[in-house]
Order: structure tokens, then sequence, then C-alpha cells
């Protein structure tokens, strides 16, 4: 192999060491948020759609805030459903840290909350 061929894959390589832990990391962020998804319009209960607006998920309830308006940031959001706030009620018993964590990452995002 010529000095050009073997400089140029171990670009290649260096290049690939870098994308493909990015587009692992894409990959699991999509995972999540879709989780997140999932969880507001239903798998809460009771599901955070029902009280809430946010335009990403179709939702439209009128008792919360709209998340829209809101932009809360993820640990905005963790905060209120680790203790409630207001009429929303504690997630504690009914979702584990790893669904509140999608959920709280797919509110942040969806609303513009996210840095």
């Amino acid at each position: 192999m010529s000095r050009d061929g073997g400089a140029a894959r171990a670009v290649a390589l260096a290049l690939a060491a870098v994308v493909a832990p990015a587009a692992i990391a894409a990959d699991a962020d999509a995972d999540v948020l879709a989780q997140g998804r999932a969880l507001f319009l239903q798998g809460a209960s009771p599901p955070c759609a029902l009280c809430h607006t946010l335009n990403d998920a179709g939702a439209s309830g009128a008792i919360g805030p709209v998340l829209d308006e809101l932009q809360p940031g993820p640990e905005r959001v963790l905060s209120a459903m680790r203790n409630g706030i207001g009429l929303m009620p504690s997630f504690k018993t009914t979702l584990d840290d790893a669904q509140m964590r999608a959920l709280a990452r797919y509110v942040s995002k969806a609303s513009g909350g996210a840095k």
C-alpha cells in the first residue's frame, strides 16, 4: 500500500471512530424520545396528554400549562413528576426513574426547552 493510501486509511478509521459513536448516541436518543412520547400520550397514569398541551404529541389538554410555551428543561420536568406540583400528582409510585427521565427528555426536547 502506498503512503497516501495508508494516510487515507488512517483518516477514514479516525473518522469512523468519531461518527459511529455519534450515530449510536443518536439512535439511543431516538429510542428514549420515542419511549417518552409513548409515556406522555398513554403510558403515565394519568397520561400527561390529558392535562397538557404539547404540539409534537398532538395533545391539547387544558388543565396544566402549555408545555410549548413553558419550554421546561428536563430537570424541571423531573422535579414536577417526582414531587407533583399544583394539581399534578407525583409519578414516583407509578413510573420508575428511567421512565421519568425518558418522559422528561421528550417533553423538554419536544417543547424546545432542551439545551
